[in-house]
């Protein structure tokens, strides 16, 4: 079996070729490099990586406006130094599965982050979790129905892997602490996301921890 293709972009040389490294020496191919978004995109259309490692601020074209074309062809890992929520939250909602903040993760878990990407998971840094469970609290609530956590009938062991995902543990993490397989964890979180109606791991974490917050602000 061929090994995964990656592209790294980013516009600091220095940063792209330590990721370039560290990349190659954990086994995954880097099949591509950019300096900006524009020919990002132009790469990603012509070389059809598994995965793209995307920066946020670069000159031509910015990552989260790169990300939404390119995450339609391979899936995207934002990889930054940028922690403003906004950015984090479009950056998700314009398809990156994951996020990654500079300084929040070894080498060894930034390889751990890549594999499970790869893999079908979405890696989340503890300041990209804050970020997220920022704007859920900050954000006024919509004259709407409350939903208790209960409606979305999730089962008491699915509250336990989706308060670890909150927290922004890695499935293997919550696999270690539940004694569960990481194929059960991935199967729960599969669950999770169908009945709360998202599809990545961001939209989970908004919208169980905006559900926990409008039942502990309700009269």
């Amino acid at each position: 079996m061929s090994a995964p293709r990656v592209m790294v972009v980013d516009d600091n040389l220095v940063v792209r070729s330590g990721l370039v490294s560290l990349l190659e020496a954990s086994g995954l191919t880097v099949v591509g490099e950019a300096g900006d978004g524009e020919t990002a995109t132009e790469l990603v259309e012509r070389l059809r990586p598994d995965l793209v490692l995307l920066d946020v601020q670069m000159p031509l074209l910015d990552g989260v406006s790169a990300c939404e074309r390119i995450s339609r062809i391979s899936r995207v890992v934002m990889l930054t130094y940028t922690q403003d929520p906004e950015v984090v939250r479009n950056a998700l909602n314009n398809g990156a599965v994951g996020y990654l903040v500079h300084g929040a993760f070894t080498a060894q878990e930034l390889a751990d982050a890549v594999h499970a990407a790869l893999d079908g998971g979405n890696p989340l840094s503890p300041p990209a979790v804050s970020a997220l469970v920022g704007l859920v609290r900050a954000e006024p609530v919509p004259p709407q129905p409350r939903r208790e956590p209960e409606e979305y009938g999730l089962s008491a062991r699915e509250v336990d892997v989706i308060n670890l995902v909150a927290q922004g543990r890695s499935n293997g993490e919550i696999a270690g602490l539940l004694f569960l397989s990481e194929k059960t964890v991935k199967n729960h979180i599969n669950r999770i996301y169908a009945k709360l109606g998202v599809v990545s791991r961001g939209a989970a974490i908004a919208t169980w921890l905006g559900t926990i917050d409008r039942r502990e602000n309700a009269p």
